[in-house]
């Protein structure tokens, strides 16, 4: 059965902390709220594009002890296709450690585990196939590159969002991949340093490959360039708990819009409302709303 979306990237049991301030070298300050969630920017964009209406599926490295695991279940009962997970049995789920201050700023400390052993998979040709488009998030720089060169052979549509993993690119890489994007995500810190690393204006990050760039900037919305245009997008401002996830939020549901076919300021319109749910709460996937409480949202705001 074809499915609309194959998320390639970690899947991630989430420590979400907050401080107050950062410490200095050598010092510590008090945790005061600490949380286990369920995360991994493409296990996250899987599971809001599934409960946005696509049939989505997920390719991530994981450990043994997955398969027995809360999380496993969740993708289950949301219909997630997880059949060419890599299961490394010797080894444990990737695991982050998300601190975020008063001021929502934010640092990460990322233990891969499993997610060492992307390089050494197979490209999955049969999933990549079986899916309308193809969604490359935080993983494996050299596995990125490869699904993408696949994915491009097949003629998929190709969303690639490097997130905090862009140092880890070399930039041929980093190059190579977006020559094979049709839609170039990122955050305001993130599309500037892509422009400075190939040293390219965003006009011609365009020529270079995606026919679109979505630049988010927090409070301030989003911008999305094409060759012809530029859109800009206000933030549906909400109390902010957590931003964590976020980011994933937007890009899973701005890309159930488009692959519905809407225009892209739709797009990025539901994209902002869903993604105002999610930071109202601890958590990358605590706070999902439904399509309907997204619309109407969405529909009250614009």
């Amino acid at each position: 059965m074809t499915r609309d979306l194959l998320a390639i990237g970690h899947t991630a049991l989430d420590y979400i902390i907050t401080i107050d301030n950062f410490p200095k070298i050598n010092s510590s300050v008090p945790i005061t709220n600490m949380k286990h969630l369920h995360g991994g920017a493409a296990a996250n964009v899987s599971v809001v594009a599934s409960k946005m209406g696509l049939k989505t599926s997920l390719i991530s490295a994981v450990g043994g002890e997955f398969k027995n695991s809360p999380y496993y279940n969740e993708f289950k009962k949301n219909d997630i296709d997880i059949d060419s997970m890599i299961v490394i049995e010797e080894e444990s789920t990737p695991t982050a450690f998300v601190l975020t201050d008063k001021n929502n700023d934010q640092t990460s400390y990322f233990y891969w585990g499993a997610g060492k052993y992307f390089k050494d998979a197979e490209i999955p040709e049969k999933a990549i196939e079986d899916n309308k488009m193809i969604h490359l998030a935080t993983g494996d720089p050299d596995f990125n590159w490869k699904c993408s060169i696949e994915s491009k052979k097949q003629d998929k549509l190709v969303s690639f969002d490097p997130g905090q993993d862009l140092c880890m690119y070399s930039d041929k890489i980093l190059k190579d991949v977006i020559e094979n994007t049709s839609i170039l995500f990122g955050n305001h810190h993130e599309i500037e340093r892509i422009t400075k690393i190939l040293n390219k204006d965003i006009n011609e990050l365009i020529e270079l490959g995606p026919e679109i760039i979505v630049k988010s900037c927090g409070e301030q919305g989003s911008i999305i360039y094409t060759n012809d245009n530029k859109i800009e997008v206000d933030a549906i401002l909400k109390p902010s708990i957590d931003p964590t996830g976020a980011g994933d939020s937007y890009r899973a549901s701005f890309l159930t819009r488009y692959i519905n076919g809407y225009e892209l300021e739709e797009c990025a319109r539901f994209a902002s409302s869903v993604s105002s749910f999610v930071v109202e709460k601890l958590g990358c996937q605590t706070n999902i709303p439904s399509f309907d409480e997204a619309i109407a949202r969405m529909e009250d705001f614009y």
